[in-house]
């Protein structure tokens, strides 16, 4: 899998937040306000929709290189229909002998999709500090909009795969990178080297 290098993490992150690209939520109405609008326009042709489309959600964990951490989601999948919300969980383990801490991106596919999935409590983005050797657990609540069962472009889609990827944090502080403008960030990400990362699989088991 070919991924950012951490030092683009902050600028993937608004990049994709700000145009969806690699299947991340656009910025627009916040989860809130999908929900109130939800209850106070209620459409039951929408919801009838929604009830009687079938999804699968699988889950996946990448580390990238030099992460000495194992990173793994603590289910494989579930099923569920558009507009219900789900809990899941991911496990990280700090395999080293010093504090680490980490930082993750995260992507939806397909990517189309990714307009549609929404995360009520994520850890993405967020810095996590391990102690040596600590392991916790980390909650992702989501659920996928009614909307996407009357999407004809999501006609044949039936499983959707929500991915994280947790980079080492360096310590940087890249604050003043949200007040660059989109066409700026666009330019840096062009300029920025990309490099491959491990699955955490690959990465424990150098360790080990």
């Amino acid at each position: 899998m070919i991924g950012l290098t951490y030092a683009s993490v902050p600028l993937y992150r608004m990049f994709c937040q700000a145009t969806g690209f690699g299947g991340t939520v656009q910025q627009g109405k916040t989860v809130e306000e999908k929900l109130r609008e939800r209850e106070q326009n209620h459409d039951a042709a929408l919801e009838k929709a929604a009830a009687e489309r079938e999804i699968t959600v699988s889950f996946n964990a990448d580390v990238s290189d030099g992460m000495p951490w194992k990173f793994v989601p603590t289910q494989r999948s579930v099923s569920l229909r558009p507009g219900q919300s789900t809990l899941a969980f991911y496990t990280a383990h700090n395999l080293s002998d010093k504090a680490i801490t980490g930082v993750s991106t995260y992507n939806v596919a397909p990517q189309q999709a990714g307009v549609y999935f929404n995360k009520i409590q994520c850890f993405c983005f967020e810095e996590q500090k391990l102690r040596p050797g600590e392991k916790i657990d980390m909650p992702v609540f989501f659920y996928v909009d009614p909307e996407f069962a009357t999407d004809p472009r999501m006609k044949d889609v039936r499983h959707l795969t929500l991915s994280y990827t947790f980079f080492k944090d360096p310590g940087w502080d890249f604050a003043a990178m949200d007040t660059l403008p989109l066409h700026v960030l666009q330019k840096i990400l062009s300029l920025i080297p990309f490099s491959r990362h491990k699955t955490a699989r690959e990465n424990a088991n150098e360790v080990a």
